[in-house]
This record gives C-alpha cells, structure tokens and sequence, in this order.
C-alpha cells in the first residue's frame, strides 16, 4: 500500500473519464494546470503502480542544443 504524507499534499482533487470508442478524456483541474504551468501540447506522464495507484507528472521539455 502507498502511504501519503498529508504534509507534502498541496492540492486534492476528482474529475470524471469520458470513454467514446477509442477516445478516452479526462480533465486536469485548473489548480493543477495552473500550478504546473501546464499549455496545450505539454505532455503528461501516467505511471500505474502494482497496487493501482497512479502517478501522473508533467514532461520536462528537452532543451535544445
């Protein structure tokens, strides 16, 4: 089981999955986006852990020569 140290937590939230066909969406909160700086073409990492849990973090742009 992952524990959470609720002192490193700065923002909690849901969104809902949208499924259609092969489509599958899902909203990132706007503290996140804010927060992250995230701008549309960024992209975003899922990682899925053995106990069902899943990090998701920003792509760090590779900076070029």
């Amino acid at each position: 089981m992952t524990k959470i140290n609720i002192d490193e937590v700065e923002f909690i939230s849901e969104t809902t999955l949208t499924i259609r066909e092969s489509r599958r969406r899902t909203t990132v909160p706007k503290e996140i986006v804010d927060t992250l700086s995230l701008k549309n073409g960024d992209k975003i990492r899922w990682i899925l852990f053995d106990d069902g849990k899943v990090m998701i973090s920003k792509v760090k742009k590779k900076k070029r020569n």
